[in-house]
């Protein structure tokens, strides 16, 4: 039998960033990405939600140890990209756009090095409280 549970983690950051590719002019760039192109960057404030799905633990009955999972999400996560500028203060966004699709594939890679393959993971990250977008799609 399939006993198998979702658990969740949410946490928020503030970051910056400029959409912008330097393969275009100035002009295709405003058309495509309007005022997320804006030379002086723009902020949002994230709301990052970490799913991990698994069989609970015989012994604990936790799928995963939800301290654990928050202390991954604060070391590798938070404190890399809240309060800074994607594209200048990053090393993940130096030749990467940082649209929040691309935001959410590069959480779900650093967070997949730090859990183990046993555990299915998605990011579903939100750029505002209407937009956002998960990673891998299920």
């Amino acid at each position: 039998m399939n006993n198998k549970v979702s658990v969740f983690r949410i946490e928020h950051f503030n970051s910056a960033h400029r959409l912008n590719n330097p393969a275009w002019d100035e002009a295709t760039n405003e058309q495509i990405f309007g005022k997320c192109n804006n030379l002086n960057y723009h902020g949002h404030n994230y709301e990052l939600v970490v799913k991990l799905s698994g069989v609970p633990d015989l012994a604990t009955g936790y799928v995963f140890d939800l301290k654990i999972l928050k202390d991954l999400i604060k070391e590798n996560i938070l404190e890399k990209f809240d309060h800074k500028n994607l594209n200048l203060d990053t090393i993940e966004f130096k030749n990467l756009n940082p649209s929040a699709e691309n935001i959410a594939i590069v959480i779900y890679n650093i967070l997949r090095e730090k859990i183990e393959m046993k555990f299915d993971l998605q990011v579903r990250l939100y750029e505002t409280p209407r937009n956002f977008v998960e990673y891998p799609v299920n």
